[in-house]
């Protein structure tokens, strides 16, 4: 029997090392996608404004569990949209404050950075903008 040279085995190990952390990294960053797209597919008419089909599903299986009568189903429905619109109203009143705090972070993160990253960041950050304006819309 001959024994390989002693480098080639080094190289295999190496090899097989490699393998293993690009096929670690293939398969995390497909189950990030994978949960990252699971988690918005229960959520899309979120992104349209409230009121949609999520608001809907919870309220036809409240009503079905409790076994609701029509009177109590309008009420119990009115009662959740007065709500829904006593959340979004103070969203609105609280959101400068959060977009005050916001901008002060991105403000101390962006003198850090070189002109270049700031570019990027700023790119980043618009982006981030439009999807939450397009959320609470």
């Amino acid at each position: 029997m001959t024994t390989p040279p002693r480098g080639s085995t080094r190289l295999k190990i190496l090899l097989v090392l490699v393998g293993v952390f690009l096929l670690g990294g293939v398969t995390g960053a497909s189950l990030a996608s994978f949960y990252r797209l699971r988690g918005d597919h229960g959520r899309p008419e979120r992104r349209k404004g409230g009121g949609g089909k999520r608001e809907d599903k919870i309220f036809e299986s409240m009503r079905r569990d409790l076994s609701l009568t029509e009177q109590q189903a309008t009420e119990i429905r009115a009662i959740l949209d007065q709500t829904r619109n006593d959340y979004r109203a103070l969203r609105a009143e609280v959101r400068p404050r959060y977009d005050s705090v916001r901008q002060n972070a991105r403000t101390r993160i962006r003198a850090l950075l070189t002109p270049e990253q700031q570019k990027l960041f700023d790119a980043r950050a618009a982006a981030r903008d439009a999807r939450r304006d397009d959320d609470e819309k």
